[in-house]
């Protein structure tokens, strides 16, 4: 694949200011069917964000589901997608890729119908079911491992990523906007729409098989795989960022109000920054990690969300915290990095469900740390971000001495 990186985010010897990328040059390092793996995220993720952030609050005030009842909804959805990891490497492994990647957004594509239709949280769960079903983890990492070119690895998934982030910065409002206007089943019907678009991009793209073995490979349990040191360090380490993450995270916009007493708009307004960080932060530590190595880009990412944290403690300033929201951003980066680290360790006739292993320790550790949040945080706001700050900190240096 031809591609041309900028060369000026780390000028050497020189007094002249860096030279920010061209979107051009950075988009070069994705080929035809990256392109078009891109859009369909692009779309989907607008598709996706018009609704998922009204959606605690639409069950709770429009079908009157406690606090209780919508954890449920969110928990079934988490289980889903943590039990359809391993699933899905399989059958990545064995069938065509690209049905596989098709066949996870066409499980999405009931979701939105079923919540429109929904009269109360009961019936919501079929549709948080198949919101949960993650096909496209595990087989879209291999799928991208084995397209991209290898020394651009890292900044093809953040790249690739950042197609989720841009979808997110503009639709929670947008869907807000319609939400009032024209009613929150607009708002799930159009997100059908964009599924279903989505959905038909993804059709254009090359079909891909996993490579096989002259001779039979043996066939490993998954259990078997986790005695492989490299892939069980590599899956605690990143059990335990998710996990660090996802701790606090869903805390932030609570502690925004009700610490620094900001309501919808400006909280609304600084996620928006959030995910624009996510999108140009994504990006640099891309670039930075195919350039100095993927554990310094992995360190960087865990010191920006300690940093981030710190400013929030200790300022109220709107300017400052959207600073911080956007430092914040970086942290969505993690899944991305994880695919570029563990994608090219695993054997190309199984590296599916090589990489599901790791993605669904980290989805289960995801589940259990808003629990182990909440508890922080019912003791004390800050309590939770101070130990987040130290735990931030202390996977900053595991990072270091990772051998990636």
């Amino acid at each position: 694949m031809e591609h041309n990186t900028a060369e000026a985010n780390f000028p050497v010897k020189t007094k002249q200011l860096p030279k920010l990328p061209r979107l051009g040059s950075i988009f070069r390092v994705l080929n035809t069917d990256l392109k078009l793996i891109f859009a369909s995220n692009l779309v989907g993720a607008f598709g996706d964000g018009l609704y998922a952030y009204l959606l605690p609050y639409y069950v709770a005030e429009t079908l009157g589901a406690s606090s209780v009842e919508v954890g449920i909804l969110y928990a079934l959805t988490s289980l889903t997608a943590a039990l359809t990891l391993l699933v899905a490497g399989a059958l990545a492994d064995k069938y065509d890729r690209k049905k596989i990647m098709i066949a996870g957004w066409i499980a999405w594509l009931p979701a939105p119908l079923i919540f429109a239709l929904s009269k109360n949280w009961v019936q919501m769960i079929p549709g948080m079911v198949l919101w949960g079903f993650w096909l496209g983890g595990p087989t879209s990492t291999a799928y991208i491992v084995t397209a991209a070119d290898e020394n651009q690895l890292t900044l093809t998934f953040t790249v690739i990523s950042s197609a989720w982030s841009l979808g997110y910065i503009f639709a929670p409002g947008v869907g807000g906007y319609m939400a009032g206007k024209l009613g929150m089943q607009t708002v799930f019907f159009t997100s059908f729409t964009l599924y279903a678009s989505a959905t038909v991009i993804l059709t254009f793209i090359r079909s891909q098989y996993a490579k096989k073995l002259e001779n039979k490979p043996e066939k490993l349990s998954t259990l078997q795989l986790l005695k492989t040191r490299k892939l069980a360090a590599v899956s605690a380490f990143f059990a335990a960022t998710m996990f660090c993450l996802t701790m606090f995270r869903p805390f932030v916009p609570k502690f925004l109000a009700d610490v620094h007493g900001y309501g919808d708009f400006e909280i609304g307004f600084l996620g928006s920054i959030s995910f624009a960080g996510s999108a140009v932060l994504g990006i640099a530590l891309g670039k930075f990690g195919d350039k100095y190595g993927k554990r310094l880009a992995l360190a960087i990412m865990m010191a920006l969300s300690s940093i981030s944290l710190i400013v929030m403690l200790l300022t109220g300033n709107l300017c400052l915290l959207g600073f911080a929201l956007f430092l914040i951003g970086a942290s969505y980066t993690t899944w991305s990095i994880m695919g570029a680290v563990v994608g090219p360790m695993a054997p190309e006739h199984m590296r599916a469900k090589w990489v599901s292993i790791p993605q669904t320790i980290s989805m289960f550790a995801s589940i259990l740390a808003p629990y182990v949040g909440g508890i922080l945080y019912g003791i004390s706001p800050s309590l939770l971000f101070t130990v987040a700050i130290a735990v931030a900190a202390a996977l900053t240096l595991a990072a270091l001495t990772q051998k990636f």
